[in-house]
């Protein structure tokens, strides 16, 4: 099983070889901005090292909004990362479920996320897969509810989406760690790859604070978290403080080697 972390996207290949990984995420630009991605000044290094690389999008995509000025954007934002992605010879690109106001219908948001596949389907489709991720609150969240994420899949499912399993997320939004896996794959079919992350604060808090997976503050048991990623059977990257990204990944090579 591939096991690693999200690190600072100035140096991944650096970073990687400190915490001993086999899988890096990373971001392409400012998460907090809308700029599209430049070409990574280690591009070529990291397209040829066997490194298996995801990448996050930016916090601020919300495919599913009914503001135009954050839908159309945030469309454009998904294609021009994911073809950055594909630039680092990456397995896919994570995207946000994203939400809808609080009086909007949650069907026309999810009715968005399929115009988003549509419409990139007409130009050829995604140069990587797209891989949508459960969230940890929100009103009106499109990824937040077990449920919801069914009436989406209805949607986006036939365009080969796929699915990022955050483990503080769903522990955060209520879900039983113990058959999260068993229910995701139910709906979607697949988990494309684990956000292995502890929780700062108790189940059903709604909100997303990472915590260690182990040595830290986290409220998750470490050997929860570790079943989780055993039924997954995909690869798995903690997005946990950097400073024990290297001992979150020892642990877990031992419990799952």
């Amino acid at each position: 099983m591939l096991i690693g972390a999200h690190v600072r996207d100035d140096d991944p290949l650096t970073a990687v070889a400190d915490r001993k990984a086999d899988v890096v995420q990373f971001f392409l630009s400012d998460p907090q901005g809308w700029k599209a991605p430049k070409p990574h000044p280690h591009g070529e290094a990291i397209l040829a090292d066997p490194v298996e690389v995801f990448i996050h999008s930016p916090y601020l995509i919300n495919v599913a909004s009914l503001n135009n000025r954050i839908r159309i954007p945030s469309r454009k934002n998904v294609t021009q990362h994911a073809d950055g992605a594909a630039a680092v010879g990456a397995k896919g690109l994570i995207v946000h479920g994203g939400h809808v106001g609080d009086t909007d219908d949650v069907e026309a948001g999810l009715d968005n996320w399929r115009k988003l596949f549509e419409r990139e389907q007409e130009k050829g489709g995604f140069k990587v897969p797209i891989l949508i991720e459960n969230t940890a609150g929100g009103e009106n969240a499109i990824t937040r509810d077990l449920e919801v994420i069914a009436r989406l899949w209805d949607k986006v499912g036939e365009f080969g989406a796929g699915f990022c399993l955050d483990t503080c997320h769903a522990y955060a939004a209520g879900w039983d760690l113990a058959t999260a896996v068993e229910k995701v794959k139910a709906i979607t079919g697949r988990i494309d790859l684990v956000h292995l992350n502890n929780s700062r604060d108790e189940f059903g808090s709604t909100r997303d604070r990472h915590a260690s997976v182990v040595d830290g503050e986290g409220t998750i048991d470490p050997e929860a978290l570790v079943a989780v990623a055993r039924e997954a059977g995909a690869p798995v990257i903690v997005e946990t403080p950097a400073d024990g990204q290297a001992a979150d990944i020892a642990y877990l090579k031992e419990q799952l080697s």
